[in-house]
C-alpha cells in the first residue's frame, strides 16, 4: 500500500512539473552554474564557494515587501542544517535523521521523500544532522550518519546505489553535502570527537565505485607522519566535515580538516599533527596532495578549520580566503598554498605572535591545564561551519562571527573505540560574558572589518549575498534578516519561531525570485507579493 501511495503522488507531481522533460545536470552545467542564476546547483551555489546569487529582483528597494510563500515541515526534531539545491523548478534537500526530499520549488508540494533506516547506535558528535545533497546526471547524492554514501534517482527518490564508507560503530559518520565534480562524488567524514582517522573519498557517480581515498593523517612512510607522536596518528581525528571547493583551471579541489584527537589535550600526540586543522589542495582525478596549509598547529582548543574555502581572483592573483575558527582571517595564494596575510577578525588571546612564515603561533599560557586556562575564542570558535559569502559587487567577504571565550581544562583520557575522546573539558568564561555574535563584512585586500551587524547572542546561521545589494542571515532568536550589503543597514526581517542553523540560498521560477532558509523543523521560502 505504501508503495502505491508513493507512486501516485510522484506521478501527479511530475505531471505538474513535466519531470520527463527536465534536462540532466551535466558536469558542464555545474561548471557553468553562473549562467543559470535561476538554479542553485551546488551546496555553495558555485564551485568557488561564493554563496552569491546573481538574481536582483529582490533588492534594497523591494526587500521590505518580502512575504513567506510556503513552508515545508520535515516533522523531525533537532537542528535543521541543510541548504537545498534547485534544478529546473525542483528543490532537493535533506532534513534531520538523513531524510531527503524533492519538492515543487513553486509551492513546496512534495514529489518524493527518502528516509534512511538508521541503526539505533549511531554516534554523531553534534546532532543527527545532514547539510545537503549534490546532483549530477540523473542522481542525487547524500552522505549518512551511519557512514554510507547513497545515490538516489532524482525523479523517484529510489536508491540507485549505496556504499559503506567505513564502520559507523568506530565513530565515523557523514554529515556534509557532497561535492559533485566531473564524474565523481567527493565526501569527507565526520567523527573527530571519537578518535577516528579522517579521510576524503571520491566515488564514481554512475556506479558508486570508490576511485580514491586521501587519509587526512599520513601513515608510516608518508610525508607528515613524523608530526605525530608514537601511534597517536591511528586515532588522530582530522575529519573533513564541510563541503570543499573546486578550481577547474588547475583541476584542484580544496578541502579543510578538523581538530586532532583528543581535541583539547596535546599530551601524547606531540608535533604539528598533520593534516589536522589544514587546507588541502587535492588533484581531483587521483586524490594526490598538491600542497597543504595548516592554520593551527598542534591544536588544543578544538579549532577545526572546517569552514568553506572561498576562491577569489584579485589583481591577477589566484587567492583562497577563509575566516578561520581560530579567530584569524587568512588570504592564501592558492597556486602554492603560501600565506599572503592573516588578521584577527574577533577577540583572540590564544596567539599574540607569528612564526617565520607569518602564521599565528600559540601562546604557552593558552595551553589547557587541570585547573583551567581562559582562552579566546572559545571551543565553538570565532566562527564555525556556517557558510560565509563573497559579494563581487561590494568586494566584501561576509562571515558570521562569535564573541565567546571559554576556560579549557585537561585530564588524561584513555581511548576506547567508538566512544567520545576529548581529553578535556571546557566551559564558558563568565568573566567575559555576556556572549554575543555579529555578521561582519571584511575587505579581503586589507583584512579590515568594514561594518558589522550585532546579534544579541552568538548565532549559527550562514550568509547569502545577492546582486540585489542584499545580505541575508539569521540569528538564534529565530529572526531571518535582510541587510544592505554595502552598509549593514537592516531592511527586513521575519520571525521564524526557531533558531536558524542553516545557510540561505536563492533561486527563481518563471521570472520570480525566491530566498529559502531552514529554521526549526521547517524550510521557509520568501518572495515578493
Amino acid at each position: 500500500m505504501k508503495r502505491a501511495i508513493h507512486f501516485t503522488v510522484l506521478l501527479m507531481a511530475c505531471a505538474l512539473l513535466s519531470c520527463a522533460s527536465r534536462a540532466q545536470v551535466t558536469a558542464q552545467r555545474l561548471l557553468d552554474s553562473a549562467k543559470e542564476p535561476q538554479n542553485w546547483l551546488t551546496y555553495s551555489g558555485d564551485y568557488a564557494g561564493h554563496r552569491f546569487s546573481a538574481l536582483d529582483q529582490i533588492n534594497t528597494a523591494t526587500a521590505h515587501a518580502l512575504l513567506p510563500k510556503w513552508a515545508y515541515q520535515t516533522m523531525a526534531g533537532g537542528k535543521f542544517e541543510s541548504t537545498p539545491i534547485v534544478v529546473d523548478g525542483v528543490l532537493y534537500g535533506t532534513g534531520q535523521d538523513d531524510r531527503a526530499f524533492a519538492l515543487d520549488a513553486r509551492t513546496g508540494r512534495p514529489i518524493w521523500q527518502y528516509q534512511r533506516a538508521l541503526p539505533a547506535d549511531i554516534r554523531p558528535c553534534c546532532g543527527r544532522v545532514n547539510r545537503g545533497v549534490a546532483i549530477l546526471g540523473d542522481k542525487v547524492f547524500l552522505g549518512t550518519l551511519d557512514s554510507h554514501v547513497i545515490a538516489l534517482d532524482a525523479k523517484t527518490g529510489n536508491i540507485a546505489w549505496d556504499v559503506n564508507a567505513f564502520d559507523y560503530k568506530m565513530g565515523y559518520s557523514i554529515t556534509l553535502a557532497p561535492l559533485a565534480v566531473k564524474n565523481l562524488v567527493i565526501v569527507g567524514v565526520s567523527g573527530g570527537e571519537y578518535g577516528i582517522r579522517g579521510f576524503i573519498d571520491a566515488y564514481d557517480a554512475n556506479t558508486g565505485e570508490r576511485k580514491w581515498r586521501f587519509y587526512t593523517i599520513p601513515g608510516p612512510g608518508e610525508a607528515g607522519h613524523e608530526s605525530w607522536e608514537g601511534d597517536s596518528w591511528k586515532i588522530g581525528g582530522a575529519p573533513a566535515w564541510i563541503t570543499g571547493s573546486y578550481d577547474a583551471a588547475t583541476n584542484t579541489t580544496f578541502w579543510t580538516t578538523g581538530n586532532p584527537s583528543p581535541s583539547n589535550r596535546g599530551e601524547g600526540r606531540a608535533g604539528d599533527n598533520l593534516y589536522s586543522n589544514s587546507l588541502l589542495a587535492l588533484d581531483v582525478d587521483t586524490g594526490e596532495l598538491k600542497w597543504y596549509f595548516q592554520f593551527t598547529k598542534h591544536d588544543e582548543h578544538d579549532y577545526d578549520a572546517t569552514q568553506v574555502p572561498v576562491l577569489l581572483e584579485r589583481d591577477g592573483k589566484h587567492l583562497l580566503i577563509q575566516a578561520n575558527r581560530n579567530g584569524f582571517f587568512y588570504v592564501l595564494d592558492r597556486s602554492n598554498g603560501k600565506l599572503i596575510s592573516s588578521s584577527a577578525y574577533a577577540k583572540v588571546t590564544w596567539s599574540s605572535s607569528k612564526d617565520s612564515e607569518g602564521r599565528p603561533a600559540a601562546n604557552k599560557q593558552s595551553t589547557p591545564t587541570p585547573d583551567g586556562s581562559p582562552v579566546c575564542p572559545g571551543a565553538a570558535g570565532a566562527t564555525n561551519w556556517m557558510s560565509p559569502t563573497f559579494d563581487p559587487q561590494t568586494g566584501f567577504f561576509y562571515v558570521t562571527a562569535r564573541e565567546q571565550c571559554d576556560i579549557f581544562s585537561t585530564a588524561a583520557q584513555p581511548y576506547h573505540a567508538g566512544h567520545a575522546y576529548y581529553g578535556s573539558a571546557y566551559f564558558p568564561n563568565d568573566e567575559m560574558a555576556p556572549f554575543w555574535g555579529a555578521l561582519r563584512a571584511i575587505d579581503p585586500v586589507t583584512g579590515k572589518i568594514k561594518w558589522e551587524w550585532k546579534h544579541p547572542s552568538p548565532t549559527w546561521s550562514g550568509v547569502l549575498s545577492t546582486a540585489g545589494g542584499l545580505v541575508f542571515t539569521g540569528d538564534a532568536e529565530g529572526n531571518f534578516i535582510a541587510l544592505d550589503a554595502a552598509t549593514g543597514k537592516p531592511l527586513w526581517h521575519f520571525q521564524a519561531g526557531a533558531s536558524v542553523y542553516s545557510s540561505p540560498m536563492a533561486y527563481a521560477i518563471d521570472g520570480k525570485e525566491y530566498v529559502a532558509v531552514a529554521a526549526g523543523s521547517a524550510l521557509f521560502t520568501f518572495g515578493l507579493p
